[in-house]
């Protein structure tokens, strides 16, 4: 006996629950076997307390919603025809009388009781009589909102049985129910079944794959339908420009918009906003821009979709600009317009515009809202302000998992990994489920500080949720390994990748090219291309630097004419990473020749070509180039002038590299860096200047490091200066006694000296 319980007192609930259950599932089992046995109570019980079904005999009792019923139950009543079941008293007949006129039908299933409503129209169809044709539109309509495919399936069968599958209306319903249910391929049998279609039969099935993703084949069907001669209307027009956009589709986009121009459709305020987003989202945001200039009418989703364009093509302060002209026309901002200026702020770090859409969010109080909220603690976030950002998801009244991963990645952005893992455990120890993105953000946040231990531990916990077969956490997963020096853990979970993509390729051989093993980095390029995945910029660009690294110059020429056969010669980061790796490889004069023909160059493409002079010790070349730069109206940067600078100390040009530091200090006013010290000093001492080397850094404007001292001394062993070898010495041991560099070049000196006592003293 359990302590605690004296004889009698045993708790039997659960097996007289177990009993129930049987027994409940045993009758079910009967209904079906002959539903002719039962009484129907649905629609005439007035208390829901009442039984559904009640057996003519034995008087025992069903309910549908019961809470002992076995999980199948539901399935088999909705698909299951019980129009024979007669309702207590004869009164199925009256009830069916009451529904003559379909009122009561369209009122039960608009109020969400679909199953009844389809019984209903059973019960009439029984008694012959018909349902009007708007009642079975009602109930398709039904079956569409609660994406139900096995009632929508029954709707058509009722639908045949009535003999009403020709009616162009309902075919339409079909088309629109089977598509909202997830099954394309019944709602285009249902539309080549039909014998005629209307601007209304096109446009629900051009929806219907343009909702489903295939915008192509909507395009191709709005076509199919203008060679038949049907006018498409203002929604027809608004469905297949967002397959465009969706492709995207530029040249069919523009012709359709001659169309609709055609059609005198221009000035409507929806579709001009469609036609605003469709250039947007094909890159056009000049075409996009016309267009809204052109509209007589705009209204918030116009102001929304031409400030999100400007906001996808990187011009966030554009988009700004346009959200104070849509305030000045008094147009209320909505939800969208806020979350797409915020993402706007964050990717300029326009912080004060940032908090001035905070104000302005309270204000129209859409503070509340869980999707604002979370813009803004991203927004803060990416703008430096992790503060604010905290500040913002503590006021929240309601978060969400987005909620939580915008807060770690806004620690992990911050280089605060820490204070990220903190914030993860605080959110499971909540009840909140970490999602891909949440692990995603962790583990690069693990990346970008060598945490392996944490990373391993993330590893683990993604593998007991059963995420380990995403694509997406694989490929961070092999970058967070490879970031932490574990290549092989890398190429492991590399190798366990079921879909291997081109970020997962370019993950691995970075993983390699990082570890210095540019050869292995080259051979996964060569499998990469075996499985016939076409590498993007950025492997091209991990590539080239592999090259660069081991000075594999005849893969690099290889690799240079897989680019030009990609078309991806022009792209200017790729240029500039030709330019570094012919540079490094020592083909100077093919690095010359790739920033000729580049197309676009920029500050980092001038500063390869200067630091590929600088490296062949051509000084000369590279103060020509920096002149040219200069007259092209660009504006030399702390690493153009380090690379300069570079250029002359090996190129024994002291006066020019002098003149070179003066003017960046004082006509361009860059505040030197211990870098630009540090080659200011060895073209002094390459030149045999010590003394002024030595003056040189006396009157630095930040503290010498050791690296400026070992220059220095480093000068004085070349030109055997003792005294200031010694100096020199001194100084650089006191920053780091235990480094034995110092001590070897201070031996060198006193051995040129012919000071022996003092080589053995060091």
């Amino acid at each position: 006996m359990v302590q605690g319980q004296e004889q009698g007192q045993f708790d039997f609930s659960i097996p007289e629950t177990s009993g129930k259950l049987v027994r409940v599932e045993q009758l079910w089992q009967e209904f079906f076997s002959d539903p002719s046995q039962w009484w129907d109570n649905r629609f005439i019980k007035k208390n829901p307390q009442n039984p559904d079904f009640e057996h003519k005999s034995t008087h025992e009792r069903l309910w549908i919603e019961g809470w002992l019923n076995p999980p199948w139950v539901k399935a088999m009543v909705a698909t299951t025809a019980l129009c024979q079941i007669q309702s207590r008293g004869g009164l199925r007949s009256r009830v069916a009388g009451s529904l003559g006129n379909g009122v009561n039908v369209r009122k039960v299933c608009q109020e969400g009781r679909l199953e009844e409503a389809m019984h209903m129209v059973e019960v009439m169809l029984q008694q012959n009589i018909q349902a009007p044709i708007d009642t079975y539109a009602c109930l398709l309509k039904g079956c569409a909102r609660r994406r139900a495919l096995a009632e929508g399936k029954r709707v058509h069968a009722l639908i045949v049985q009535r003999g009403l599958d020709s009616n162009i209306f309902l075919g339409n319903m079909l088309v629109n129910m089977y598509a909202k249910c997830g099954s394309l391929l019944d709602a285009l049998q249902i539309f080549d079944s039909m014998p005629e279609h209307n601007v209304f039969s096109w446009t629900t099935i051009i929806s219907a794959y343009a909702n489903h993703g295939q915008g192509e084949e909507a395009i191709n069907l709005f076509q199919q339908m203008q060679q038949t001669g049907i006018p498409p209307n203002k929604v027809t027009f608004s469905v297949v420009l967002k397959a465009c956009a969706m492709i995207p589709a530029l040249q069919q986009g523009k012709q359709f918009h001659s169309d609709i121009i055609k059609s005198g459709f221009e000035s409507d305020v929806i579709l001009g906003s469609t036609l605003v987003d469709m250039y947007v989202k094909c890159g056009c945001i000049e075409d996009a821009r016309q267009v809204f200039n052109n509209m007589h009418e705009r209204n918030v989703v116009s102001w929304t979709a031409i400030i999100a364009g400007y906001a996808q093509q990187g011009l966030g302060k554009e988009a700004l600009e346009l959200y104070e002209q849509m305030k000045q026309k008094h147009v209320q901002p909505d939800v969208v317009t806020y979350v797409v200026l915020l993402k706007a702020c964050a990717s300029i770090a326009a912080l004060e515009q940032g908090k001035q859409l905070h104000l302005d969010i309270i204000k129209s109080g859409f503070e509340l809202s869980v999707i604002v909220g979370n813009t803004l603690v991203g927004m803060y976030a990416k703008c430096g302000s992790i503060e604010d950002a905290r500040q913002v998801f503590n006021s929240m009244h309601e978060r969400d998992v987005v909620s939580w991963n915008a807060m770690i990645a806004g620690y992990a952005q911050q280089g605060l990994g820490k204070e990220a893992f903190n914030f993860y455990k605080q959110m499971k120890q909540e009840g909140l489920q970490p999602d891909i993105a949440t692990y995603v953000v962790l583990l690069k946040a693990c990346a970008s500080i060598a945490a392996l231990e944490q990373g391993r531990q993330l590893h683990l916990e993604i593998i007991k949720s059963g995420f380990e077969s995403d694509v997406i956490l694989g490929n961070t997963l092999v970058d967070m390994y490879a970031k932490c020096g574990h290549v092989q853990d890398a190429r492991r979970v590399f190798n366990n990748i079921h879909e291997l993509n081109v970020v997962s390729w370019t993950a691995i051989i970075a993983g390699y090219a990082q570890q210095g093993l540019g050869k292995e980095a080259l051979d996964l390029y060569e499998q990469m291309k075996q499985e016939a995945v076409q590498p993007n910029i950025v492997t091209y660009v991990v590539l080239l630097k592999a090259c660069a690294s081991i000075a594999a110059l005849e893969q690099g020429k290889q690799l240079h004419l897989d680019i030009i056969k990609s078309g991806l010669e022009l792209d200017v980061i790729v240029g500039n990473t030709l330019v570094d790796m012919y540079a490094k490889s020592g083909c100077i004069e093919d690095a010359r020749q790739v920033f000729n023909n580049m197309h676009e160059r920029d500050v980092v493409s001038w500063n390869a070509m200067i630091a590929g002079y600088a490296q062949q010790g051509l000084g000369e070349e590279s103060l020509t180039l920096l002149e040219q730069m200069q007259r092209e109206g660009l504006k030399a940067d702390e690493v153009t002038y380090g690379s300069v600078l570079s250029a002359c100390s090996h190129s024994g040009l002291v006066d020019k590299g002098c003149q070179v530091f003066d003017s960046m200090c004082k006509d361009h006013g860059i505040i030197p860096t211990i870098e630009h010290y540090v080659c200011m000093v060895d073209l002094l001492g390459r030149a045999g200047c010590l003394a002024e080397a030595e003056n040189f850094i006396s009157k630095m404007s930040v503290p010498p490091n050791f690296l400026v001292w070992m220059t220095l001394l480093g000068a004085a062993k070349n030109h055997g200066h003792v005294e200031i070898g010694r100096h020199a010495f001194g100084c650089a041991v006191k920053l780091e006694p235990e480094n034995a560099a110092p001590y070897v070049l201070l031996s060198n000196i006193y051995a040129a000296a012919g000071w022996r006592d003092e080589v053995a003293n060091i």
